[in-house]
């Protein structure tokens, strides 16, 4: 089949959220084949074409499961995401590239600056895959063997240290996609002018923190962008900063300053 949607969904809270999540899906853009991979014996009906189960052959269920698409153009989702947007014509990024992704937010901090095999420049960061469009080729089935071998070597939790190198080094054509395919700085809609952007996929640490302990459950962008503007306010207060900043002062100045306060000036990081 040409062109189709996965999820990777270990554990009954993460089905959960992936069920939620296809269901913002089929509302918008219905029609589109949607697999599930899932350890989970039962799963909401008229959600998914297929339920598989995870294979035991990846170092992750992800990383397993990526190689494992039956489509010929794939976009990989995680559980923590709601689509606000029809796709339109997203897919056909791939006849053109083989691998998208977007850029991942906080830059300057070193969780995101982590390498493993290379200190990349500032303006090469790190990957967030948690939105994947790939498409089947042998250059991407080789790159996804490649990124599992690395991610057992590198022994790092998070994924996008090892793809981050692997793109460094690999000719594969890959294109990085506007942020309003992978909308993780939700308060971004508070900057955007009305024809800068179509929100189009919302990705949040939000959408599961229920599963991390929060007291409450959010499960809509509104809920999302709210608590974002107030985290936003506590975290420039808890670094002693204010944004914005006083008229006549430099918009920019609390950025370099949280960046220098962080231990991370701007020539850190510059090469191999």
């Amino acid at each position: 089949m040409r062109d189709g949607v996965i999820y990777v969904a270990k554990g009954s809270g993460y089905l959960d959220l992936a069920e939620r999540s296809a269901a913002s899906l089929r509302a918008l853009n219905p029609g589109l084949a949607v697999d599930l991979y899932t350890d989970q014996p039962a799963v909401a009906e008229g959600l998914f074409d297929r339920v598989l189960p995870i294979p035991a052959t990846g170092p992750t269920p992800k990383l397993a499961c990526l190689p494992e698409s039956r489509f010929d153009r794939t976009l990989y989702l995680d559980c923590d995401t709601l689509v606000l947007a029809p796709f339109g014509d997203l897919f056909d990024i791939l006849d053109r590239f083989e691998l998208a992704v977007t850029h991942d937010v906080r830059r300057t901090s070193a969780l995101v600056r982590e390498g493993h095999l290379h200190d990349t420049p500032y303006a090469f960061p790190q990957m967030n895959c948690g939105v994947m469009l790939y498409r089947r080729s042998p250059a991407v089935a080789a790159f996804l063997a490649q990124w599992q071998a690395r991610y057992r070597a590198a022994g790092r939790s998070r994924d996008q240290v090892t793809f981050r190198d692997l793109v460094w080094e690999s000719d594969i054509r890959f294109y990085v996609l506007p942020e309003e395919f992978n909308l993780r700085r939700v308060t971004v809609l508070d900057a955007w002018e009305p024809l800068d952007a179509r929100p189009t996929i919302l990705h949040s640490h939000r959408l599961l923190q229920h599963l991390r302990g929060a007291d409450t459950r959010l499960d809509d962008l509104a809920a999302i962008v709210s608590a974002e503007r107030v985290a936003r306010g506590e975290e420039w207060a808890g670094l002693g900063l204010s944004v914005p900043v006083e008229p006549g002062a430099d918009p920019a100045a609390p950025f370099h300053a949280a960046e220098t306060r962080a231990g991370r000036g701007a020539a850190t990081g510059t090469g191999d």
